[in-house]
């Protein structure tokens, strides 16, 4: 890419990493699954991939507006972007979510069900089992988005740090770039059952890995963390 620094070159991957620890959290994912769950065995499939899009359009779209938010209202206070002492405290905020990913994100040992209280995960359970129209399906993926927020709210701050760093013909790229990544996964899940995979394939998969992907969102907070340290707060 034209007009591309070293400086632009770490903004690129603070997002790109910020974007691979959004993809790797779990709730988008497990909606979209309790909506495919309840959608096909109510309507045909053709129905269901309608619902599944519009979810997915949903998640896209919030994940869209918090980033050029987060850009928009940094570059307002700032004039530029944040200081290394907010940078700083991200990183202790990274740090510390990796921490709660790996002893609390999971509610049990014995199943995929995450952290949220229960009457929370009661709604979007009994909202993904009563979606019926595409408008529905579109709040369901906000919803799911806005109830990941306590985890994904950094990692889309970081991302409207780093865009405001970048020239401003990358800009809209980058924010396009930092959505798809972390979006992946839901589109992954819809590939895989129209590859005539099941929910209930899927979910075996989930569970089977659940260690593995558990460590692995840990590891990408603390990764990410390491990054601001090492280029944005003492190579800054």
């Amino acid at each position: 890419m034209e007009g591309l620094t070293p400086v632009n070159l770490v903004q690129f991957g603070t997002i790109l990493l910020a974007a691979l620890v959004h993809a790797s959290l779990q709730l988008g994912l497990g909606a979209l699954l309790l909506l495919y769950h309840a959608s096909l065995g109510k309507h045909i499939k053709k129905k269901t991939k309608q619902l599944a899009s519009n979810y997915i359009l949903g998640v896209t779209l919030l994940t869209v507006l918090i980033v050029s938010t987060a850009a928009f209202i940094i570059g307002t206070i700032t004039s530029s972007s944040l200081s290394v002492e907010a940078l700083a405290i991200i990183v202790g905020i990274l740090l510390m979510l990796a921490i709660i990913i790996w002893f609390f994100y999971y509610r049990t040992r014995r199943s995929t069900e995450l952290w949220l209280p229960k009457s929370v995960a009661r709604y979007i359970g009994t909202r993904a089992k009563l979606t019926e129209s595409n408008t529905e399906a579109f709040s369901l993926g906000m919803l799911s988005s806005l109830a990941e927020i306590p985890f994904s709210i950094v990692l889309m701050i970081l991302a409207g740090n780093s865009i405001l760093g970048l020239p401003i013909n990358l800009q809209i790229f980058a924010v396009l770039l930092y959505t798809f990544i972390a979006i992946l996964p839901l589109f992954i899940l819809r590939f895989s059952i129209r590859r005539g995979n099941t929910v209930v394939d899927v979910q075996k998969w989930r569970m089977k890995n659940k260690e593995f992907l558990k460590v692995m969102t840990g590891v990408g907070f603390m990764t990410l963390a390491l990054f601001i340290i090492g280029f944005r707060i003492l190579g800054g």
